[in-house]
């Protein structure tokens, strides 16, 4: 057997390993977690058919943000889909905002707005959710205008907008001129939900994660930033949990989705995750 060969062998092998040990630590450390707010009844639709195939929900899942929504829709979309949900990922590495604030934010937002417009057309959503990325910069006022444009954009596609908040993460060199920005736009984005008749969500993420980014809960991988395998899978678990019971639909068990293919997404081997 050849080099290459047999190191494709020993990767698989630990990846079969692996998975497991990734179901066994969601089981015990998310399942608390995303109990709230998972309360649909037995007669939610999603609910498998006898064959064990999801049953469809008519829901259309168009998930959007930067880099760390990126390494969460791997783990998002394997549930989303077990429930029944179509999903579609539109996050942007190095992108991904629609605030426009500063003029590097504003050349980002211009792209992620025209990227909006060709999903919508494309996949035709009926809900879009949005979580708040590490670029949203700008005022209050910006991040407010934004997400309310956000949010009349949702609402002229006859979407649904889910408004989600970021995890916590390490403010490096990088950020920290925008620290300031990327406090307010929580709040930005409750304030635009409470308004926005019953149509916008607003999912507060410190639930799962906290808000310490160097706290074991927060579930950040060696760059302080982005989520592993597990992380990935506690978020789509305490998502898919809260939007399920907002939208009427039973998310699929940990056992129909976390141990699949997903776990070997490309992204998690850039972050050196294990």
């Amino acid at each position: 057997m050849n080099t290459e060969t047999d190191t494709s062998s020993r990767r698989a092998r630990r990846t079969r390993r692996r998975r497991p040990l990734l179901l066994a630590a969601l089981l015990t450390a998310a399942t608390a977690a995303a109990l709230t707010g998972c309360g649909a009844g037995d007669d939610a639709p999603g609910r498998s058919a006898s064959d064990g195939t999801p049953a469809k929900t008519g829901k259309k899942v168009l998930w959007m943000g930067d880099s760390i929504a990126g390494s969460e829709a791997p783990a998002l979309g394997a549930a989303l889909e077990a429930s029944g949900v179509t999903f579609k990922d539109a996050s942007s590495t190095g992108g991904g905002t629609v605030v426009t604030g500063d003029k590097m934010a504003g050349q980002i937002a211009r792209t992620t707005w025209k990227d909006l417009t060709e999903n919508i057309a494309s996949f035709r959503p009926n809900v879009i959710a949005y979580q708040i990325t590490t670029y949203d910069w700008g005022t209050s006022a910006q991040q407010r205008a934004s997400y309310g444009k956000l949010a009349k954009t949702a609402r002229r596609a006859g979407a649904e907008l889910v408004l989600v908040s970021a995890p916590p993460f390490k403010i490096d060199d990088f950020y920290r001129k925008y620290e300031a920005a990327i406090r307010s736009a929580p709040k930005a984005a409750q304030q635009v939900a409470a308004a926005g008749g019953g149509k916008v969500r607003f999912f507060d993420a410190g639930a799962l994660w906290g808000t310490d980014a160097a706290a074991g809960k927060a579930q950040r991988s060696s760059d302080g930033i982005h989520s592993c395998q597990q992380g990935s899978a506690a978020f789509a678990q305490w998502f898919t949990g809260r939007l399920g019971k907002e939208l009427g639909f039973e998310p699929a068990a940990l056992e129909k989705w976390a141990n699949g293919k997903w776990t070997a997404d490309k992204r998690f081997g850039k972050l050196g995750c294990g």
